[in-house]
């Protein structure tokens, strides 16, 4: 049995023994009876075990993992594989989709089995071969590098994992993280929560169970001490950290704040969106009003309840207003009180178009198809102040709404102000080709916060997750480098593209040169961000949330935290005010 101690034939096993069951019951389910069937069950089986880390099993997060697996079979093979063998186009649409409902059935049910399968087959293979064989550890030798990053978004965790494969078999580096979540925020589909197709846990990574060792500190940062080489933490909530944690190397990956200009009417009248809670608070409100508007009989504030303004047409701006349109025109149904053409969604921007980021055309397109679906856009129009039940225009004109949500501008975390070097006129750090700051050695920066030019074409890099990502992978090296005393790599990166979402399967996007709109680019959309999300499990879950998504409405079940109960769930109380929480990346 000694072969059987071998991690990868063991799991082999355990797979093919799971498989076989599993199998014999997508053949049963299946409408079109085919031995291949079988024979894929059994293969797919085995390559699920083989991608599991040496763990115990739970039987029921094993069974509803495998579970939601099988939704993303089905879609592969039954929407996809399948009719292309068969000479037909895939199974995309919504009626094609509803068709193939038995075969997501069994799909669904062949992965109950198997998650239900593999730990038995896992607790089986245990009594015949005995226990899988962990390694001893021996004693690590001293700490003699401290990295420590600043940041949980894209940028520091993205230098986490790239930092661990750098060192991977160095001890004698530690690496330290401080976010001020313990969970990565998938930001691209931030807009679905809002809009209700994401639960928001689905769209959150966390940090903990992604590093594997990296010591994650959730907390805020008060300051850094650069002459000391020390970053300085703040007590929340009565806990006490360390007072202070030193480092070697310091990476700042804290990202930037909302920008509201100066106008404190508009801070503390408006919703931000860049945190998972500012989604599910947008969310809770819009239902929050829908309710109140159709038992309201006073035109003037039914209007107001009614009318939901978002300003700045940028991405998040324009993905909001979109996902805001399809949430409140499909709940419309639940609330007879209310016709469609009381609904105002209202996008304002500064500009001449919509998504400057887009070439005019697809702009235009974007523009033209959010208007026919009821979304208001304004353009050279700005806000000058907001009130409890309007905002007012740069025109002199007063809009009533109960619902302002602020997408126009963001800047640089604070906390790089505190810092002794060169910034930019928005007040980003100024970093070298190395991404390193000059003025502070053995600090670097990257991401929003950081201005970053680019080696090659000297051109200033965007504030995008895509950029931030290859930032990411220079830092790490950059840093192996500096520990190893080797040459530094300048930055350098073309973007791959822009996508952006402006309702239910539209969108637009620009891949090298190559434009597409409409329900293509909406399909490439989800496609990649889905391959993007972090984890197999999150993956799983949000596929499980579009897929229930076809055959059930949305969810208008109102959640919100208590203590915004008195902001959001009363009409007669203000807008509600940008949560207290310190910003951090």
């Amino acid at each position: 049995m000694q072969y059987l101690q071998h991690s990868y034939v063991r799991r082999s096993l355990i797979g093919f023994l799971a498989g076989i069951v599993s199998s014999f019951v997508l053949l049963l389910l299946m409408p079109y009876k085919s031995v291949g069937y079988l024979f894929a069950g059994i293969v797919l089986a085995i390559i699920y075990a083989l991608s599991l880390k040496t763990r115990k099993l739970n039987y029921a997060d094993s069974m509803l993992t495998t579970a939601a697996l099988g939704m993303l079979l089905w879609i592969c093979f039954s929407c996809l594989l399948l009719p292309l063998l068969r000479g037909q186009m895939p199974q995309w649409t919504a009626p094609e989709m509803r068709q193939l409902f038995p075969d997501l059935v069994a799909w669904v049910l062949y992965g109950g089995c198997l998650g239900l399968l593999l730990p038995l087959s896992n607790h089986l293979v245990s009594l015949w071969a005995g226990p899988d064989l962990t390694p001893v550890r021996r004693s690590a030798p001293a700490v003699t590098t401290r990295i420590v990053i600043i940041g949980g978004g894209f940028a520091g965790m993205t230098t986490a994992e790239q930092l661990e494969h750098t060192f991977e078999a160095d001890p004698s580096v530690s690496i330290t993280l401080i976010s001020a979540t313990n969970s990565l925020l998938f930001t691209p589909m931030l807009a679905e929560v809002a809009g209700g197709s994401l639960e928001p846990s689905h769209i959150c990574h966390s940090l903990r169970t992604s590093l594997r060792r990296t010591q994650v500190v959730h907390g805020y940062v008060e300051r850094i001490d650069s002459q000391r080489e020390q970053v300085l933490l703040a007590t929340e909530n009565h806990v006490t950290p360390q007072a202070a944690i030193p480092y070697d190397h310091l990476v700042l990956a804290v990202g930037s704040v909302s920008n509201y200009m100066g106008i404190d009417s508009i801070a503390s009248h408006s919703f931000g969106f860049k945190s998972i809670e500012d989604a599910i608070r947008i969310r809770g409100h819009i239902i929050a009003m829908l309710e109140y508007a159709e038992r309201e009989t006073n035109p003037d504030k039914r209007q107001a309840m009614l009318t939901f303004v978002i300003a700045g047409a940028g991405f998040a701006g324009t993905e909001l207003a979109g996902a805001l349109n399809d949430l409140v025109r499909g709940a419309l149904p639940y609330y007879p009180g209310i016709q469609s053409e009381e609904v105002k969604i209202v996008l304002l921007h500064s500009r001449d178009r919509i998504l400057p980021e887009l070439s005019s055309s697809l702009a235009d397109y974007a523009m033209t198809h959010m208007e026919a679906r009821g979304v208001t856009i304004r353009l050279h129009t700005r806000l000058t102040a907001a009130l409890d039940d309007r905002v007012i225009l740069n025109t002199a004109e007063e809009l009533p709404t109960r619902t302002l949500v602020w997408t126009a501008g963001v800047k640089p975390h604070p906390l790089m102000q505190t810092l002794p070097a060169n910034h930019s006129k928005q007040g980003a750090i100024i970093v070298d080709k190395y991404l390193a700051v000059t003025e502070l050695p053995g600090i670097w920066a990257l991401g929003d916060c950081a201005q970053v030019t680019d080696a090659i074409n000297n051109q200033i890099s965007p504030p995008t997750a895509q950029f931030a990502l290859r930032q990411a992978k220079t830092v790490a090296h950059n840093i192996g480098a500096s520990v190893h005393q080797q040459p530094l790599k300048g930055f350098h990166f073309d973007a791959l593209g822009i996508l952006c979402v402006v309702g239910y399967q539209t969108a637009c996007a620009e891949i090298k040169g190559f434009r597409f709109s409409g329900l293509f680019a909406w399909m490439l959309w989800r496609g990649i961000y889905l391959s993007k999300l972090p984890g197999l499990e999150r993956k799983i879950r949000v596929l499980s949330d579009w897929i229930i998504e076809l055959f059930f409405p949305r969810d208008i079940v109102q959640t919100i935290d208590l203590d915004e109960q008195t902001k959001i769930g009363n009409p007669e109380s203000n807008l509600p005010t940008v949560a207290s929480s310190r910003p951090q990346g």
